[in-house]
């Protein structure tokens, strides 16, 4: 293996684990806004609040997209270490 392969590997790593982490992150993301915005217009300042939705959201879309995560990652695995 030269440089070039190593480089395009990580490159490739670096790809799938911004595609696999960016569906659970934009959840949390869309959520803690929502619940933000509820904040601000009913002056509720609530710690747990605002964890607990993020977290059950977050945890749903590990539910929901877990197949396609692991499939992604084992495609990868066979590429890596095949032949």
């Amino acid at each position: 293996m030269n440089a070039l392969e190593a480089i395009d590997l990580v490159k490739q790593a670096v790809m799938l684990m911004l595609a696999v982490s960016a569906p659970i992150l934009l959840t949390g993301l869309i959520v803690g806004l929502i619940v933000s915005i509820l904040q601000a217009l009913t002056q509720v300042q609530e710690l747990t609040l605002s964890f607990v939705p993020k977290i059950i959201a977050m945890l749903l879309a590990i539910v929901i997209t877990g197949p396609w995560v692991l499939e992604k990652l084992v495609d990868f695995g066979r590429r890596m270490f095949g032949p």
